[in-house]
C-alpha cells in the first residue's frame, strides 16, 4: 500500500470532526475559525495526532490558494445594492485603516519584541488585515443584526482589505531582504499592484459573464468547474502582470455575483461549499504548522501586542479612516471591536518564514497567538458588545428554502427574491391581494416561525415573515421598501 491511501483517510478523519464540531459555532457561538484551527493544533506535532508538518512553503500555497477561493465566493455574495452606499466609508478602512494598524502594531511590536523597526513593521503589516467570516457565523447562528450601515461596511471592509495587507508585507519583506529599495519604488509597486488588481478584476469579471452565458455548456455541473477555472485565472494572472490577484479575484466574483449568468444558484452553491473547504483545509494546515509550546512562550509579548491591537491600534485606525459624522461614535466604537484577526495574518506570517528573514520564527508564533486571543476575546462577544452600544437590532433567522430559481436564459429578467417583513413595514397586516403587487410579481412562500405557508389572496403578511418572491430585477427595489419598509435608523 502506497502512502497515499493513509494521508487520504487522515485527511478525510480530520474533515469530518472539522465539520462535525462547526456546530458549535452556532451553539456555543464559538468563531468558526477556533474550531478548525484547533483540530489542526490537537493533530499536529505537539498533539494527540503527532503529524510532523513542518514545510512553510506547502502551507503558504494552500493559504493563498484558500484565500482566493474565500474572496471569490465572498465577492459573488456581495449585494452591490447594499454596498454601493458604504464604499467610500468601507474602502478609507480597508486603506487608511489598514496603514495606521500596521504603524502602531509595528511600532509597538519594536518595543516589546525588542527587535529592528523593520521586523515590527513587519508584524504590523501582518496583523493589520481583519477577516469578519467568523463574525458574520456567531452573527448569524445568534440571530444577531446591526443597526443601519454597520453590517455592509464591515463586509466590504473584510473583503477588501487583504489587498493593502499583503502590499504592505511584501513591501516591508522587500524592504528587509532588499535595504537599498527606495519609497518610491514602494509607491510605484503599491500604484501598480492596486490599479492592475482593479482594473483587471472589473474588466476580466465583465468578459467572464459574457463568456459563463455564450459557452452553452450541456452539462450544468460544468458550470461550476468554469468559474473555479475563471477565478484561478483571474487570480494568477493577475499577480503574474504584477497587480494585486487578491484585489482582482475580490472584484471579478463582484461583477459576476451580481449579472445575469446562467445557472447562477448552482454556481454560488458550489462556491459557497468551496469557500468552506478552503477555509478548513487553510485552517487545519495552520494549525499542523504550529508548535503550541513555542505559541505559549510568546504569551507575554502577544499579551500586550494583541492589547495594543485590539484596544489601541484598531479604534484609532477606525477613527481616523472615519472622520465624518456618518457613523456615530457608538457606531465607530461597535466597528472598532469587530476588528476581528482571522486566517489571513497567519499566511501572511509564512511570508517571512518563506524568506527566512530574521526573527522569522518569533513572527510566526506572536502573530499566531494574538490571533487565536483576537478570535476568542472579539469573536465571542461581538453580541454583547453591539446590545451595549445600543446598535444590535433583531435578525431573524432565515430557514432554508425549499424553492429555487435557476434561469438558464441569462437574457431572463426573472430572479427569486427573499424578504424578511419588517416591523413597521407597509405590507404588515395586509392581504396579498390588497398589496397592488406590481405586474409579473409572483409571492411563492412564506416562511413563519419555521414553517412553510402557501400564499393565498387573504393572506395576511406579519413581522417577520420571510417572503419569497418572483420577480424581475427592476422591482426589487420596489418590494424591498414594500416588505422591509425603511429601515433602522442610522447608527
Amino acid at each position: 500500500m502506497s502512502t497515499v491511501e493513509p494521508a487520504l483517510a487522515v485527511a478525510a478523519i480530520l474533515l469530518l470532526i472539522a465539520v462535525g464540531a462547526s456546530r458549535l459555532t452556532g451553539r456555543f457561538g464559538i468563531p468558526v475559525l477556533l474550531v478548525f484551527i484547533g483540530l489542526g493544533m490537537l493533530a499536529g506535532p505537539e498533539g494527540i495526532g503527532g503529524i510532523d508538518f513542518v514545510d512553510y512553503e506547502v502551507a503558504q500555497a494552500v493559504g493563498i490558494t484558500a484565500l482566493a477561493f474565500i474572496l471569490f465566493s465572498g465577492g459573488l455574495d456581495t449585494d452591490v445594492r447594499q454596498v454601493r452606499p458604504v464604499r467610500g466609508p468601507a474602502m478609507s478602512m480597508a486603506t487608511v485603516g489598514v496603514a495606521v494598524t500596521c504603524l502602531i502594531v509595528g511600532s509597538a511590536s519594536a518595543v516589546l519584541l525588542g527587535v529592528p523597526w523593520t521586523t515590527g513593521l513587519l508584524v504590523g503589516a501582518i496583523v493589520s488585515s481583519t477577516d469578519a467570516a467568523a463574525v458574520f457565523s456567531v452573527l448569524r447562528a445568534q440571530a444577531v443584526g446591526l443597526r443601519g450601515e454597520l453590517r455592509p461596511t464591515l463586509e466590504l471592509e473584510s473583503g477588501s482589505n487583504d489587498p493593502m495587507a499583503v502590499f504592505l508585507t511584501v513591501g516591508v519583506l522587500t524592504v528587509i531582504t532588499e535595504p537599498s529599495t527606495s519609497l518610491a519604488e514602494l509607491l510605484v509597486l503599491f500604484v501598480r499592484q492596486m490599479v492592475l488588481g482593479a482594473v483587471l478584476g472589473y474588466s476580466l469579471g465583465r468578459v467572464a459573464s459574457s463568456v459563463i452565458n455564450r459557452m452553452r455548456l450541456n452539462e450544468e455541473g460544468l458550470y461550476p468547474v468554469l468559474t473555479t477555472a475563471i477565478a484561478l485565472a483571474i487570480f494568477g494572472g493577475t499577480a503574474v502582470v504584477g497587480g494585486s490577484g487578491f484585489l482582482a479575484v475580490y472584484l471579478a466574483g463582484i461583477v459576476i455575483g451580481n449579472s445575469r449568468i446562467v445557472h447562477r444558484h448552482s454556481v454560488l452553491r458550489f462556491h459557497d461549499a468551496l469557500a468552506w473547504l478552503s477555509q478548513i483545509a487553510m485552517f487545519l494546515v495552520l494549525g499542523l504548522l504550529s508548535f503550541p509550546s513555542d505559541v505559549v512562550a510568546v504569551a507575554p509579548e502577544g499579551l500586550l501586542l494583541t492589547a495594543v491591537l485590539v484596544l489601541v491600534a484598531r479604534p484609532i485606525s477606525t477613527f481616523a479612516a472615519l472622520p465624518t459624522n456618518r457613523f456615530t461614535v457608538r457606531g465607530r466604537l461597535l466597528l472598532a471591536w469587530v476588528g476581528l484577526r482571522g486566517a489571513a495574518p497567519i499566511v501572511l506570517a509564512t511570508f517571512a518564514l518563506a524568506e527566512d528573514v530574521e526573527h522569522a520564527d518569533l513572527i510566526f508564533n506572536v502573530v499566531f497567538f494574538t490571533v487565536l486571543v483576537s478570535v476568542a476575546v472579539q469573536g465571542t462577544t461581538v453580541a454583547q458588545a453591539a446590545d451595549l452600544l445600543g446598535v444590535a437590532t433583531p435578525s431573524p433567522m432565515r430557514p432554508a428554502s425549499p424553492l429555487a430559481f435557476n434561469p438558464v436564459d441569462a437574457g431572463s429578467d426573472m430572479d427569486t427574491i427573499e424578504l424578511v417583513v419588517g416591523v413597521d413595514a407597509p405590507a404588515v397586516d395586509q392581504q396579498l391581494v390588497d398589496l397592488g403587487l406590481p405586474r409579473g410579481v409572483l409571492v411563492l412562500l412564506i416562511t413563519r416561525d419555521g414553517s412553510h405557508l402557501l400564499p393565498e389572496g387573504t393572506t395576511i403578511f406579519l413581522p417577520g415573515d420571510v417572503v419569497l418572491l418572483l420577480a424581475g430585477v427592476g422591482h426589487h427595489e420596489v418590494l424591498t421598501a414594500l416588505f422591509e419598509g425603511v429601515g433602522s435608523l442610522e447608527p
